[in-house]
């Protein structure tokens, strides 16, 4: 397989689970790749996962349902054991706490160099600090893919070795609270290390990109929240979109934006 000469393909390489409201009787596949992965297939662009499910209900779920959402699954490997599932619940009706991480078979995952040899053939891929990909990023950006990583609220914590990944990525991503000196020289400093641009998303105080010339502003779409759970991965998804698109980086920032909005607004992650 080659790389696409007209519409843009991307990969979603890493972490993957399934997170389980076991009040609610409900769960979802998901993974911060995942659900970046849906946003684009629904938006018309080839998407691909490249992860591990386990041999219990939750990997064939997995499977089942990001074939019906357009993946293709052919490097979404099945491993003796249980799928890694995220114990979650809901703080105030909305707010998605993270009660316990169940590995499973995640925690043995790797890419091998056949693995690494399929991902040079997109044009995106899309990865965060819990994949188990962090040693292959070098390599894999030398290759001329173009990495969507997100930081999450680690992009300063030296136990994920966040400073590590900087030079190696694209487009990078982090969450959090506000607009406020810290996040602003922070973003310019990572920025500096290497990537096109930089945004941190601040929930309901909209978001900010630096580009190494400017920064960006952008505000959220106002709705009635529903669960929060999804919100930072579609924001990414929707950036992402304009980046293949070739839009300026307001224009970006307004559809991660928009398709954020639609997310909060619902209990389902995408």
């Amino acid at each position: 397989m080659e790389r696409s000469m007209n519409k843009p393909t991307a990969i979603a390489v890493g972490f993957s689970c399934v997170d389980i409201y076991e009040k609610l009787d409900k769960f979802y596949p998901t993974g911060n790749g995942v659900d970046w992965g849906v946003h684009l297939s629904r938006m018309g662009i080839p998407v691909s996962i490249l992860s591990v499910v386990g041999t219990d209900a939750y990997g064939a779920k997995m499977k089942e349902a990001l074939t019906k959402e357009g993946f293709d699954i052919s490097h979404l490997r099945t491993a003796q054991g249980e799928t890694c599932k995220m114990l979650m619940d809901l703080k105030n009706g909305v707010d998605r706490v993270h009660l316990e991480e169940i590995e499973g078979v995640m925690k043995d995952f790797a890419l091998s160099e056949e693995d690494k040899a399929y991902i040079k053939t997109f044009d995106y891929m899309h990865t965060d600090l819990f994949g188990n990909v962090l040693p292959d990023l070098k390599e894999l950006h030398e290759s001329g893919i173009q990495i969507v990583m997100d930081f999450s609220t680690f992009s300063d914590e030296d136990e994920f070795h966040a400073k590590d990944c900087f030079e190696y990525v694209d487009y990078a991503f982090l969450s959090y609270e506000q607009e406020d000196d810290y996040i602003l020289q922070h973003i310019k400093n990572i920025q500096a290390h290497g990537p096109k641009i930089v945004t941190a998303t601040l929930g309901e105080n909209g978001s900010v990109s630096y580009d190494g010339k400017q920064y960006y502003h952008c505000g959220i779409e106002p709705v009635e929240v529903v669960n929060t759970v999804g919100a930072g991965d579609s924001y990414i998804a929707g950036f992402t979109y304009g980046i293949m698109m070739g839009w300026d980086i307001p224009a970006c920032m307004k559809n991660g934006a928009h398709t954020s909005a639609g997310v909060i607004t619902k209990f389902e992650p995408y």
